[in-house]
């Protein structure tokens, strides 16, 4: 069989033309990646208006920002590492993250994580876009369908235009967002923003107390492991002897590293401005610095935003062509890629007008983002088990798009036997608020404080149960099919043949 010309992309690195694969293998010819980018790649991704939010949990729960940026800080240090070694499975592998599930969870059976998936990518947009509306509607006047349009319609076309798009607007996304999160910075350091008076004559006294540092520590490691999911989508053009070490490297510094300023920046914000709206608070901090600047903060802000949303809009199209293959198999054309692209986009849409117009939906939408991370964190733990101790990165990949006659059959009864173990583990450990008032708290959380531990409980859990299934395993059976295919496959040079 010739290659599907529709699943070609273009050779020539000076020339960007819409990407031509989605959940398929991509061969050698076609990783012309370099590693140098991946480190400002994610650098960027956290580097965001949406990261300062969550230096706000530390001073909500009696932080001051010192402690809500150490807490913080190590926080997404933690939960770098796990997004950090998800990156090393996409050069290796040469796939999109989700697809390499089914060694886990089974042809189909990895339905049950690809939702939860969708749903966060989705979730993630949604509270983005409804944050830009109130912040635009207060500071601007404008309307929520005009935020709407002005966000949703260039992200849609760097999703749809793809992999080489999405790289280089996040080139000038950092170079739009480096110096005017660095004059926010400076502003603060310098002493140049006054403490909002009125506030904090209210304002109970801020410092140090361990329920609080927990809970910045959990907010901030669950946000980078919620990253876990879009790495492999994003490295899976490199060479496939791309060092591991370096590039787990790459992607842990910058994604840590922006994390952390952003983090410090909101926690200032949140102490001395008693911020509760992100970008009014940007606006005011522009203002203070210079007449009209901060507008022009806000605008900036927004612009840089574009390629993060880009970013979730891609991912979740893969997610949801995945799902569909999974149990009706589809050939992965460009035409597919944009129907995907657009279903989501339509849903985010309509799920996030809904919720600006209720007025009280936000809260309910990031309680649900929370739950949604607790359906992740099992499947994260599950899929690195399987490639650093269990298969060892040794995968019969052209069984990954087999709906039959595949050797990981159609449900992976020891994958999804841990996630359920580890998931079910968690439930105690549930920490779920409503702003002040509480959802639900598990029984074991209440006993530490209404500290969200459920992540770490449900990243142990799972982790050692897979391992513990899996020691039937029969990998010897595994390596005899994979040697068969390196050395009868022209698959692999081609990346034809599905």
């Amino acid at each position: 069989m010739k290659p599907d010309p529709q699943r070609t992309v273009t050779q020539d690195p000076g020339k960007l033309e819409i990407e031509g694969r989605s959940i398929d293998f991509v061969p050698d010819h076609e990783r012309t990646d370099k590693l140098s980018a991946q480190g400002p790649f994610w650098f960027v991704g956290n580097f965001t208006f949406f990261t300062m939010t969550i230096g706000f949990v530390g001073p909500s729960v009696g932080l001051n920002s010192l402690w809500t940026t150490i807490a913080g800080t190590l926080g997404i240090m933690f939960g770098t590492l796990f997004m950090a070694f998800h990156g090393s499975q996409g050069p290796h592998l040469g796939l999109p993250q989700m697809i390499q599930s089914r060694a886990q969870f089974g042809y189909r059976g990895v339905v049950l994580v690809l939702f939860a998936t969708l749903f966060v990518f989705a979730g993630f947009n949604i509270v983005n876009l409804v944050l830009m509306m109130q912040g635009l509607n207060t500071l601007f006047e404008w309307g929520p369908m005009q935020v709407a349009l002005a966000v949703t319609v260039p992200a849609t076309f760097l999703a749809i235009m793809g992999h080489d798009w999405m790289h280089k607007t996040f080139k000038w996304s950092l170079y739009l967002s480096l110096p005017l999160y660095g004059l926010v910075t400076v502003a603060v350091l310098m002493g140049w923003i006054q403490d909002a008076p009125a506030a904090a004559e209210a304002a109970p006294d801020l410092g140090f107390n361990w329920t609080g540092f927990v809970a910045q520590f959990a907010a901030g490691a669950s946000y980078n492991i919620a990253y876990a999911p879009y790495v492999s989508d994003y490295s899976r053009y490199l060479p496939k002897n791309t060092p591991s070490g370096k590039l787990i490297a790459a992607v842990f510094l910058g994604a840590s590293i922006s994390g952390a300023w952003m983090i410090a920046v909101g926690g200032w914000l949140a102490e001395h401005l008693h911020a509760t709206d992100v970008l009014v608070a940007l606006n005011s901090v522009g203002a203070n610095v210079a007449p009209q600047l901060g507008s022009v903060v806000v605008a900036i802000t927004i612009l840089a935003f574009l390629p993060v949303i880009a970013m979730n809009i891609y991912s979740a199209k893969l997610t949801a062509i995945t799902g569909v293959d999974s149990f009706r198999k589809i050939t992965p054309t460009v035409k597919v890629r944009v129907l995907a692209a657009l279903a989501v986009v339509f849903l985010q849409l309509g799920v996030a007008m809904s919720i600006y117009t209720s007025g009280s939906g936000l809260s309910v939408l990031n309680i649900y983002l929370v739950v949604m991370l607790y359906f992740l964190v099992p499947w994260t733990a599950v899929n690195l088990t399987d490639y650093f101790f269990v298969r060892k990165g040794r995968y019969a990949i052209p069984h990954f798009f087999l709906p039959d006659d595949n050797i990981y059959g159609h449900w992976g009864s020891r994958g999804l036997i841990a996630y359920v173990i580890g998931f079910v583990s968690m439930i105690p450990f549930f920490t779920i608020f409503n702003g002040p008032d509480e959802v639900y708290v598990g029984p074991l959380a209440r006993m530490i404080g209404s500290v969200d531990m459920a992540w770490l409980v449900g990243l142990i859990v799972s982790g050692v149960a897979y391992y513990v299934a899996c020691l039937t395993l029969d990998l010897e059976r595994e390596e005899r099919v994979i040697r068969h295919i390196e050395k009868t496959s022209p698959w692999f040079t081609t990346g034809d043949g599905w």
